[in-house]
């Protein structure tokens, strides 16, 4: 009672110890450890064990925030794991003294002879240990109390007299090797030394526990440590030891690999063969624990593991058959014999076991490290469908259900790398599938036969393996279980009525058969309803919720499969027999009220789909299953998904009557709109512009009231224009006004413009800008074509007119280039002679008017303005790049018809300026070219081509970036005539000229953001030169006097930008053909170059650390030095202040990639990068910013961090 009521007591906030009762109580309460009472020393050890000293304080008196929590602490001690809530009170109460006092008698205790003395001292060590502060304040403690604890446990392993104190010393050290061994790296030395000798113990489970110990030692010991390591267990290997310590040393291999990543990768070549010769060795879990070791080695440096691929997979293949206690041969031969189900009533392979036979762990062991090759080496996947696939195949006969569990695993990540690779791979097929799928697509009658006969069987897991691959099967070749769907189908229903099926069991069952009816035609299904429905229908009334939604989903296809829509939409197939049955179990989930909110919601889902397919069916219930719509709709937590019901409901072919319900349901909708939740906003929308759309009949003036001071909806319902053009059009043309308006905002205000002038209202009124104004002038002159000859003079008028403000001309220029793109201005001389005085004009801003308007009038009429265009280019030097400008836009909006009859007059004119001095005349030319090449690319992209052997750099320059706007980011007729050429365009990369090698990458960055299929085929060829221009070049770094200062220009600097550019935009596009280990090398050579490329190199860093996070660890050593030098570098004192705020963005950036490297799992494994980020916590700056980056105004990292290389 006295121990207890001292807990409570140092509970309380109020109570201070001084140094004199500091002592006394902490020696009053080791003395209780050894009290013969086990609950005294229970409670003594609550007291007593966490110690982390005041930086944790406050995480530790968290738990118990006053008296209410104090009965947690007179409870019966559970365990160690809930000491830490009852041990807050004497945390803040003792100092660092006392806290190596207690672990010193802990320690002691430890190595006892009393066992209970010696096991509740074990459990308050744990505890201590658990709770060691890892912040940078209570460090020091933590170091000190993890020395003190160390060296007592190097003398406690050395008790080989009593196995009972070593297996405590090594559950312990265990426990603080793996929290806190970054504190030890003094003493890993001679944690080695000690840990080294247990793993010839004559105990297997000392041996176990040393390599559990070892395992955490790897990850934070130095490089000449683990080399040490390596050494020690190779050398003992080579001395042929008995198998059982052969098992153990493999088996610490393994896990020295697992826990040592990377860093195992520089031994392979010794470890390899040595491994190898054990699998030769006729010992079961000897030859287990070699193909965990290379499992290990695969998933840890599978870079360095390439050579030795071929000779593991054939070992695997050989393995994973290997089962000399069992003969499958007379199982084929029975099932060969007998059809399914004769074949149901036999005698369950899983009724058959030998306790001895171990042969089930090698088959195991190789099955999943030949699923660690497939996972790692996506390139290889096409070898895989020719020896791996076939095997896999063929295992799936497996009796041990743990393996067969294995097997299927295994498949399933075959079948996920293929459905990966068909957007990766860059060898496409001419019908455009991927060889892989294709090669897949082969072998799926071979996959339904071993599966179908599984589906029967009596085994849950086999089971849910086998609808769990097919699923994969599913999602990865669509319609590829089509002509295999009647063998399914027996299996399926069997797993959903069987009485021993699990819940589980049926979710999955549900869960393949809602893939299977996704992704296949609706005709498969139909001769199949009669036997599919009833236990689809008998699931959507189960007492379990999950079950139940499951089944609606599937419900909900199985109401598409009766009556599809489309050209052919249920042609020879009856629904109505199926109706009723369907309609009055949804029916039922739909009006209950309390049951699961996804129930509610796919209940109205299913029940909309049914009104939206069968509604012709349903009669008078209609009606009532409208209204619950309508009062779903006003509920809150169904509002959304009515409304995307009604959406699908109304449009429906059917041509469903909601007159019944529109007038509220429109009330209702109305209210939304004022909501501040944008997917209901956008919902309504849709929802509201299809009710107009398609039942605008139904809807009388009065019910649009509601709804009319959110939306407008003129060209359905023309009485409503009245009411909105004081209401809507000032919102209107404010939004004209917007420099961002364009896109479908823009075609909406037209088509409203027009619509309100057809109408013919009155009192409407405009105020103009701009280009987008332009736009709605021209919408409004074709609806108006009397008036265009009055407004197109009104126009001239404005231009000619040397008074009239800038604006005003501007805005005339640009409705004289829209209304003549229509073709409303015909041949008029006169418009030619304005629009080239304005070309003339001494204001920039009329200047670029008059260029697009004069490219714009080209495009209506090219008879007229076509020629007269190009001779103007041909005669006017100085007006030139405005003139192309006008030429570009001509180019680009004309049809392709239209301009065939042009192209060799403008490619010769195009070509006789190539070579123009001006870079930004060149490009316009350049950009002019490619858009031409378009036009006829058979014939143009050759020639093309031809110019790159004639011309001069310039001209080489310019026919490569011709090319660049060649390449468009949607599909088009001339992508397979490029990816025979684009080869030859790309081996501008090493020419001579410094311009022609950096626009060479400037293209192909374009053809890799836009195009990746185009390149990935070349990346072996092209990567060499790519990476050699990331180099800084001495040779091309000079010195520039300017007055008493000197400036150094590097003329390298573009090209090198434009290298990294291409290698950011290749880990989003092309990932899977680089070599990421060389890429890393280039990318730590970028950290240390100039600002822009420094910036560009954080951005790829970050973006490494989530795609290949392996590797990143495997180079983080030399990439955390760049990033430490960026954030402590200062800018020198009387700096101008760009200097200062480019140093500090630099700052952001590198905290940024720093961040995204410590969300790298196990990168605290790292000692470099455990100092560093105890730098950035230690520095009140660096924290600073690392704070700002990760949740203030720099933001975090992740998918959204990413740069626009278009």
């Amino acid at each position: 009672m006295a121990t207890n009521d001292l807990m409570l007591e140092l509970q309380k906030d109020s109570i201070k110890l001084d140094e004199d009762s500091e002592r006394k109580v902490v020696t009053m309460l080791l003395k209780l450890l050894e009290d013969k009472n086990g609950e005294v020393q229970n409670l003594a050890v609550k007291c007593l064990a966490p110690l982390p000293g005041p930086s944790a304080w406050p995480l530790c008196l968290a738990p118990l925030p006053g008296p209410s929590a104090w009965p947690l602490c007179l409870a019966p001690l559970p365990g160690p794991s809930a000491w830490p809530l009852c041990l807050a009170p004497l945390v803040s109460k003792v100092k660092e003294p006392q806290v190596e006092v207690m672990v010193d008698t802990l320690c002691s205790n430890m190595t006892s002879d009393k066992e209970p003395l010696r096991d509740i001292s074990s459990m308050g060590l744990k505890t201590v240990i658990a709770e060691l502060p890892l912040t940078s304040t209570g460090l020091t403690l933590t170091v000190g109390v993890c020395k003190k604890i160390t060296s007592q446990l190097i003398g406690a392993m050395g008790k080989q007299e009593d196995v009972s104190v070593q297996l405590e010393a090594l559950d312990i050290l265990s426990d603080m090797l793996g929290r806190l061994s970054g504190a030890l790296v003094s003493f890993h030395s001679a944690l080695l030394s000690s840990l080294l000798p247990q793993l010839t113990s004559s105990r297997m489970a000392v041996r176990k526990r040393s390599i559990l110990a070892l395992g955490h030692l790897v990850p934070c010991c130095s490089p000449a440590l683990f080399s040490q390591l390596t050494e020690h267990l190779t050398n003992e290997l080579a001395k042929a030891p008995p198998v059982s310590m052969a098992r153990t040393y493999i088996q610490c291999l393994a896990t020295v690999s697992r826990q040592g990543g990377h860093r195992v990768g520089e031994h392979l070549e010794k470890l390899i063969p040595m491994v190898l010769k054990f699998t030769d060795v006729e010992d079961d879990e000897l030859r287990e624990y070699c193909f965990q070791a290379f499992e290990a080695f695969i998933r840890s440096c599978p870079k360095e593991m390439s050579p030795h691929v071929s000779t593991v997979t054939k070992l695997c293949l050989k393995f994973m058959t290997f089962d000399p206690n069992y003969n499958y041969d007379d199982e084929e031969e029975e099932e060969d014999s007998m059809d399914v189900e004769e074949g149901l009533e036999e005698e369950s392979d899983d009724e058959y076991s030998d306790d001895d036979d171990m042969s089930w762990k090698v088959r195991r062991s190789s099955i999943k490290c030949l699923e660690s090759l497939i996972a790692t080496r996506r390139d290889l996947l096409l070898s895989f469908f020719s020896s791996v696939c076939p095997a896999l195949l063929a295992r799936f006969k497996e009796r041990e259900e743990n393996v067969r569990a294995d097997v299927f695993s295994a498949f399933s990540s075959l079948l996920r790398q293929t459905r990966g690779g068909t957007s990766l791979q860059g060898n496409m097929r001419p019908g455009g599938e991927e060889p892989a799928l294709t090669l897949l697509k082969t072998q799926v009658p071979l996959i339904v036969k071993a599966l179908h006969r599984q589906l029967k069987e009596k085994s849950i897991r086999s089971r849910q393996g086998c609808f769990s691959l097919l699923s994969e099967l599913s999602h990865t070749a669509p319609g590829a279980l089509e002509t295999h769907i009647p063998a399914l189908i027996p299996g399926i229903v069997f797993s959903l009525t069987d009485r021993s099926s699990s819940s589980t069991m049926r979710i999955d069952a549900l869960s393949f058969l809602h893939v299977l009816l996704l992704s296949h035609p609706p005709e498969a299904f139909q001769p199949h309803m009669q036997v599919l429905l009833p236990p689809v229908v008998s699931c959507v009334e189960d007492s379990f919720y999950k079950i139940t939604s499951e089944a609606l989903l599937v419900v909900l296809q199985l109401v598409r499969v009766m009556r599809p829509q489309g050209p052919s939409a249920g042609r020879g197939f009856d629904p109505k027999p199926f109706v009723r049955e369907v309609f009055s179990v949804t029916l039922k989930r739909l009006k209950a009220t309390d049951i699961d909110q996804e129930v509610k919601e796919r209940a109205i889902s299913c029940m909309g789909h049914m009104v939206c397919h069968l509604g012709d069916h349903l009669g008078a219930e209609l009606q009532g299953v409208l209204a619950i719509f309508l009062e779903r709709l006003k509920n809150e937590i169904t509002r959304l998904t009515a409304v995307r019901t009604l959406t699908l409901i109304s449009a429906s072919p059917l041509k469903i009557d909601l007159s019944s319900i529109l007038p509220e349901t429109l009330s209702v909708l109305g209210s939304f709109l004022r909501k501040n939740e944008r997917v209901l906003k956008l919902g309504t929308l849709a929802c509201l512009t299809s009710i107009i759309t398609h039942q605008a009949a139904n809807i009388k003036p009065a019910a649009l009231e509601p709804v009319l001071s959110e939306l407008v909806m003129a060209r359905s319902c023309p009485s409503s224009l009245s009411t909105i053009s004081f209401s809507v059009l000032p919102c209107v043309f404010r939004l004209v006004l917007s420099p961002l308006l364009q896109g479908a905002a823009l075609s909406s205000i037209l088509d409203l413009l027009q619509t309100l002038v057809l109408s013919n209202t009155s009192n409407l009124g405009y105020r103009q800008s701009y280009l987008s104004v332009s736009r709605c002038v021209a919408a409004l002159s074709s609806s108006c074509p009397k008036e265009t000859p009055s407004l197109v003079n009104g126009l001239l008028q404005e231009v000619k007119n040397p008074g009239s403000p800038e604006p005003a001309r501007v805005l005339a220029l640009l409705c004289l280039g829209e209304v003549g793109r229509s073709g409303s201005l015909g041949g008029r001389k006169e418009v030619q002679g304005v629009i080239l005085e304005a070309i003339s004009s001494t204001n920039e801003e009329v200047r670029t008017a008059a260029s697009c308007a004069l490219g714009s009038m080209a495009v209506g009429s090219l008879s007229d303005y076509l020629p007269f265009l190009l001779t103007e280019i041909s005669t006017q030097p100085r007006r030139q790049y405005l003139l192309l400008n006008s030429l570009k836009e001509v180019i680009s909006a004309c049809p392709a018809s239209s301009l065939s009859p042009h192209v060799e007059s403008i490619w010769s004119l195009l070509f006789q300026h190539c070579e123009c001095p001006e870079e930004g005349t060149r490009n316009l030319v350049a950009e002019c070219l490619g858009k031409l090449t378009l036009v006829n690319a058979a014939q143009l992209l050759p020639r093309l081509k031809q110019q790159l052997r004639a011309g001069s750099p310039l001209a080489r320059s310019m026919v490569v970036t011709a090319v660049k706007f060649t390449i468009v980011d949607h599909p088009a007729p001339i992508d397979a005539l490029l990816k025979d050429c684009i080869g030859d365009f790309l081996q501008t990369l090493q020419d001579d000229d410094l311009n022609v090698r950096r626009v060479s990458l400037v293209m192909f960055n374009s053809a890799a953001h836009n195009k990746p299929s185009l390149i990935r085929g070349l990346l072996a060829t092209v990567l060499p030169h790519l990476y050699r221009e990331t180099q800084i070049r001495k040779d091309l770094i000079r010195e520039v006097e300017m007055g008493p200062f000197k400036h150094t220009v590097d003329d390298g600097l573009d090209v090198r930008k434009a290298a990294f550019e291409c290698m950011y935009t290749l880990l989003d596009s092309c990932m899977e053909g680089l070599d990421v280990l060389l890429f890393l090398d280039h990318v730590e050579e970028g950290l240390k170059d100039h600002y822009d490329i420094r910036m560009l190199t954080f951005l790829m860093l970050a973006r490494l650390a989530s795609l290949c996070p392996a590797a990143v660890l495997q180079r983080l050593d030399r990439l955390i030095e760049p990033l430490k030098a960026t954030c402590t570098t200062k800018v020198k004192a009387g700096s101008v202040k760009q200097e200062f705020e480019k140093q500090e963005e630099l700052r952001r950036s590198a905290m940024r990639a720093v961040a995204a490297l410590l969300a790298v799992p196990e990168v605290e494994r790292s000692p470099s990068m455990a100092d560093f980020a105890n730098q950035i916590r230690t520095n009140a700056d660096m924290a600073s910013i690392y704070q700002s980056v990760q949740g203030g105004e720099g933001g975090g990292i992740g998918p959204a961090e990413s740069m626009d290389m278009s």
